[in-house]
């Protein structure tokens, strides 16, 4: 398995308000992968994202040899270490009055024994590439996603809507928070894709499963991250994306 991830300020942000974090443990074989895409104020955003992934990745890597290691109880693991970090968020913020309303979208992808787990919350998103055909396997807590749910403007309608970029539901901004936990399998030949919205923005679904298909090195998160910018890169990007041909 390899993985390539790259991130980029894009061409109108003065700031880079993403995070990621990647951690692969072969003494334990828990493989955990973190991308959160921080929102609020100057510094607001910044501080979001790094206090998600840190405090996902410390409450994962703790805990994870004192639990069982069978379907719910990893789930139930990620669940705990996003609490653990709205906590942590939501506590900043109600402590700094110029860090109030912070907040971040947090994508966990954790892999263990060739099985995937996921906790996702905002419009951050994992893809899966299989047999020729891209799924995308999280669901946007967007305003336009609902929209798009409920009949009410169609997938090429939302990349043009002018609240396209306002979430439902984000990490921090809450005392309590409810992650959409995800279970699936990991095939030999899968092409897992994680990345923040300055990506999904710019490009095409059609466009990024064309050069993840077409480039097999670590020139793929170049590539993607290039072409975003190329269309406008109106906002921070950044690609993780784990390859097992």
């Amino acid at each position: 398995m390899k993985v390539f991830t790259k991130t980029d300020v894009g061409m109108v942000r003065s700031m880079n308000q993403d995070s990621f974090l990647i951690s692969e443990n072969q003494d334990n074989g828990l493989n955990l992968y973190i991308l959160a895409d921080g929102m609020g104020g100057y510094k607001g955003g910044e501080i979001a994202s790094k206090v998600a992934v840190k405090a996902v990745s410390k409450y994962i890597t703790e805990k994870f040899d004192e639990i069982s290691k069978d379907k719910q109880s990893i789930l139930d693991l990620l669940e705990e270490s996003i609490e653990f970090a709205n906590s942590a968020i939501y506590e900043e913020s109600e402590e700094d009055e110029e860090l109030q309303d912070m907040g971040t979208t947090l994508e966990v992808l954790l892999i263990y024994k060739r099985k995937i787990y996921i906790g996702h919350i905002g419009d951050s998103r994992i893809y899966r590439i299989r047999k020729n055909r891209m799924k995308k396997i999280t669901t946007d807590h967007s305003y336009v996603e609902k929209l798009i749910q409920d009949g009410e403007i169609t997938r090429e309608e939302s990349y043009h809507h002018p609240k396209k970029n306002l979430l439902m539901k984000a990490l921090g901004t809450d005392e309590t928070v409810e992650p959409d936990l995800i279970y699936t399998v990991l095939n030999k030949n899968d092409i897992l894709i994680i990345c923040s919205d300055g990506l999904t923005n710019m490009v095409r679904e059609e466009k990024i499963f064309d050069i993840v298909k077409e480039n097999n090195s670590d020139d793929v998160t170049n590539v993607l991250i290039d072409e975003a910018n190329n269309a406008g890169g109106l906002d921070n990007i950044t690609v993780i994306v784990i390859d097992n041909r």
